[in-house]
């Protein structure tokens, strides 16, 4: 009992233990905001990094791609685990878009895809900036430009700035899902709709001022003053939102082209053996969306277009299969896809998943024994290639350094926090200096050198505790508090932003703390502190106790 006693009597009493309390609340609060902040990082790296491929890949590596794609989904659609499968192509190409004053040409990843599968495997739509304003209108078949004009059917409104003003709309179906949306934000959020991630246009800005509802994004205006969809139908292509739009410092996109202009794309095809044909290919898009995933490197890089079209430019459909010594027709190519992207059912554990991963590549190399598939020995070495990996496997060489990292940052912050513990033990040092005839009575009335020992230990844990606590609590208020501080630097000077938003991916400094973390912390914080009060506590267990009571 006398050890609690002494413990919290010291605790309270001696101020030179409110400095080595001090000293591991910082720690503390030092080591929960980098592990959160890193840690939320990692954790939007993999969530990302899953939202761009699904589950499951299915690849062989090789711009070449593989057959069989099709046999291969007919059979696994059938799998209770799996819940949707779709091909993709990948190739490169050449991008051309130009807007009045402005034309911009540049290398891009062109990305081939079955929009209605795609969005049921993976988050792309979530990504994507019109399709949240106008839901239903994204699409990457044939389409005309939606041109911006005045509505024929709503009568002039007075303006905030003087006179009547008619409200402007666009061309059927857009203006309908507009519509849709601002209904949905209303009911959902009880204001209205707006499009707080985009920098405005002049039409909006201009709808603005006179109290109108904004038209997200940016369209051209019809030169009939009436809503229109223009010019010839040409197929749909999703940017990369970096590609077409600049990003501003605090995160805004500021859009240099309108919805629905023309874009030329120029390919280059490869053949089953993997040579380029250098005779290009090209072909005319309409922007009809732009994506952003979160990762640059893609985001300013990457255009979408669909998948059968792009497998027919790049000549990886089916052909007529030519005898080379007849010249005969002796059969038909099968059509060959880059890689296979597949969702699983809600509900599989990491085993699963891994018996399943090595159960789809098994499945796809035994089509090859199937006596109805004919392929030549080229077709055959790209099956032999072809591997089944999940999500993360396929995204190691991002998310591992990523979390070495984290973790290299978390040793040098506790080496750090090591400062601490060498405090404890001088401050506690000194004060078991300073009680040498405490301890000395203590012992003549009966205590142990094992209870004195106790008492600074328990001295030390105590320290821990409530310098752990404090630390916690300081560490939590600042995390969650990061991005308000960082605006309020921004008010006293934009020159003192440390999160720019123009150069990472995210859109904010992650903001959550992760619990049993948090726990773990506070536990190292209290056995650090114990080890740091363990040279004190042996010193004052060591005395004797005719020597310490005659100390002055």
């Amino acid at each position: 009992m006398y050890k609690l006693f002494l413990t919290f009597r010291y605790l309270r009493k001696q101020l030179i233990v409110h400095f080595a309390i001090a000293a591991v609340t910082l720690c503390v609060a030092l080591v929960l905001v980098q592990r959160s902040v890193m840690g939320g990082w990692v954790e939007q790296v993999k969530q990302r990094a899953r939202g761009l491929l699904g589950d499951v890949i299915v690849d062989n590596q090789s711009y070449a791609g593989f057959p069989l794609y099709e046999e291969f989904i007919g059979r696994i659609s059938a799998w209770p685990e799996i819940e949707q499968a779709t091909p993709v192509l990948y190739t490169y190409g050449l991008v051309r878009i130009s807007s009045p004053g402005f034309e911009m040409t540049r290398p891009v990843s062109v990305v081939g895809i079955r929009y209605g599968e795609v969005i049921r495997v993976n988050a792309f739509e979530k990504g994507l900036f019109y399709e949240a304003y106008y839901p239903g209108t994204t699409h990457l078949g044939p389409q005309r430009q939606p041109m911006l004009g005045l509505d024929p059917n709503a009568a002039p409104v007075p303006s905030p700035m003087g006179g009547l003003v008619r409200p402007p709309a666009l061309p059927e179906p857009y203006q309908s899902a507009l519509e849709t949306a601002r209904r949905r934000h209303q009911e959902r959020f009880g204001r209205p709709l707006d499009a707080p991630n985009a920098v405005d246009g002049p039409d909006n800005t201009f709808l603005r001022e006179h109290g109108l509802a904004i038209i997200p994004g940016e369209y051209a205006f019809s030169e009939t003053d009436a809503p229109e969809l223009a010019g010839e139908p040409w197929p749909g292509l999703i940017f990369g939102r970096d590609i077409v739009a600049t990003r501003q410092s605090d995160g805004r996109y500021k859009r240099r082209f309108v919805r629905g202009r023309l874009a030329t794309v120029t390919l280059w095809a490869t053949s089953i053996g993997g040579a380029v044909d250098p005779v290009p290919i090209k072909q005319a898009f309409r922007y009809a969306d732009d994506s952003r995933t979160g990762v640059y490197e893609i985001d300013s890089e990457t255009v979408y277009c669909d998948f059968d079209l792009l497998q027919g430019l790049m000549g990886m459909g089916p052909a007529d299969r030519i005898d080379p010594q007849t010249e005969q027709v002796v059969g038909r190519t099968p059509p060959r896809c880059s890689q296979i992207q597949i969702k699983l059912r809600p509900g599989l554990d990491r085993a699963a998943v891994a018996a399943l991963t090595e159960r789809l590549a098994r499945t796809y190399h035994g089509l090859l024994d199937d006596p109805s598939i004919r392929l030549d020995p080229r077709e055959q070495s790209l099956v032999v290639g072809v591997t089944a990996v999940t999500w993360e496997q396929s995204q190691a060489h991002i998310i591992g350094p990523v979390e070495r990292e984290r973790m290299m940052v978390t040793i040098l912050f506790g080496i750090m926090s090591l400062v601490a513990v060498a405090l404890i033990l001088c401050i506690l040092y000194m004060v078991v200096l300073q009680k040498t005839r405490d301890i000395g009575i203590v012992k003549a009335i009966g205590g142990s050198s094992a209870g004195v020992a106790a008492i600074f230990l328990l001295y030390g844990a105590a320290v821990g505790v409530v310098g752990g606590v404090l630390g916690c609590a300081l560490g939590v208020l600042t995390v969650v508090s990061l991005n308000d501080i960082q605006e309020f630097l921004i008010r006293l000077s934009p020159a003192l932003r440390v999160w720019d938003q123009s150069v990472y991916s995210f859109d904010s400094i992650p903001s959550e703390v992760n619990p049993v973390e948090l726990l773990v912390i506070l536990a190292c914080a209290v056995a650090t502190s114990m080890a740091g009060s363990l040279g004190a506590a042996l010193r004052a267990g060591m005395m004797q106790p005719v020597e310490a009571i005659r100390y002055e």
